[in-house]
């Protein structure tokens, strides 16, 4: 079965900023810094890692992972890409979506450097990912401070083997559907480029906003125009599991009853409430093994979900057993083996186009 996972990561190294050394950009490269722990400490940094990045004045997670329990190094920083793909093989996955990481921390002010970060981070990967024949994609970064930068960026990403832009619930402290966003959604809309709303950190280094502005931007685009006003926009939710759909559901499934209040004899079911939702709306989610899938598949989502190990990373969406435990979902009877190949294979590929 030619899997798709549909959310994989890389860890940025000193390479992944090579291309900037000796220009006018390079005061903008991001530096490792070791800290003693006990300095890490005092400093109010949390975890267990003595390593960070220094970028712009400030710092913000460079984690160290282990060589046993994670892919490699040399597979996480793609210095062996021939190796990381046959990895992929052994996993039985054809195709591997990649997302980044430092970027899920990173925030800044400065629209200079945010381009040259940004730019700079896309062709290092369309470099990496370019001689896989398509087994290595990547969902590519954008300069949202100058949004028309970011749609010629855009452009040059699609031509260069990008399936999907990197987008987080609360970018520049505004909402997904702020119009500032606007020429970037016209821009992929055309190009036929998803929009991948990833968790991220835009504000803080904290986990709060694991799953909230997921939720809020499911909301957001639900309720307006935003799906109608750009006709081939599709959107992902991505690493915030799916066990917020019953609850959102039944927010925007609120409006439809205060309506027919007085009206309706016998209340809905929750999943009844509203049945095209998913589809309607273009929304895909990545579903984590902790989901309830057969309850989750009442909502109309069958057509709309996806799943990925999280490849490289180490949080609680990391898992590198997802496809064995879809087909442990098949075996228990909760889901059936059409669903399990939509799941695995067909969903992931219509979302990003491949």
């Amino acid at each position: 079965m030619s899997i798709i996972d549909a959310d994989t990561h890389i860890d940025e190294s000193e390479s992944t900023w090579a291309k900037l050394v000796g220009t006018e950009y390079e005061k903008y490269i991001p530096v490792t810094v070791n800290m003693p722990s006990e300095v890490k400490q005092h400093a109010g940094y949390r975890g267990l890692d003595t390593r960070m990045w220094l970028v712009e004045n400030h710092m913000q997670n460079r984690a160290i992972r282990d060589e046993i329990n994670h892919p490699l190094r040399v597979y996480r920083e793609l210095e062996d890409v021939p190796g990381r793909i046959a990895h992929m093989d052994q996993m039985g996955v054809e195709v591997q979506v990649i997302f980044p990481t430092f970027f899920i921390r990173y925030t800044t002010e400065n629209a200079e450097a945010e381009w040259a970060l940004t730019t700079t981070y896309n062709r290092w990967l369309a470099e990496k990912c370019s001689k896989t024949d398509g087994r290595l994609r990547w969902a590519t970064m954008l300069p949202f401070m100058r949004p028309e930068a970011a749609a010629e960026e855009l452009r040059w990403a699609k031509d260069n083997g990008a399936c999907g832009f990197f987008k987080r619930g609360f970018d520049l402290n505004r909402t997904v559907v702020d119009p500032h966003f606007f020429p970037v959604y016209e821009e992929a809309s055309a190009l036929d480029l998803p929009m991948c709303i990833h968790t991220g950190h835009p504000i803080t280094d904290d986990e709060w906003d694991r799953g909230f502005p997921i939720m809020h931007s499911f909301t957001e685009i639900v309720t307006s125009n935003l799906p109608e006003r750009f006709p081939n926009l599709r959107f992902g939710f991505i690493e915030a599991g799916a066990s917020w759909i019953p609850y959102m559901v039944s927010q925007v499934g609120a409006r439809t009853r205060q309506a027919e209040r007085g009206q309706e004899k016998v209340l809905p079911e929750l999943y009844d409430l509203a049945p095209d939702l998913f589809q309607k709306n273009r929304a895909f989610i990545t579903i984590d093994l902790i989901d309830d899938v057969a309850n989750i598949l009442k909502f109309g989502t069958e057509d709309n979900l996806m799943i990925g190990t999280d490849y490289s990373h180490t949080d609680i969406s990391a898992n590198l057993d997802a496809f064995q435990g879809v087909q442990e979902w098949v075996n228990d009877g909760r889901i059936t083996d059409s669903q399990a190949r939509k799941l695995l294979i067909d969903n992931a590929k219509g979302f990003y186009g491949i």
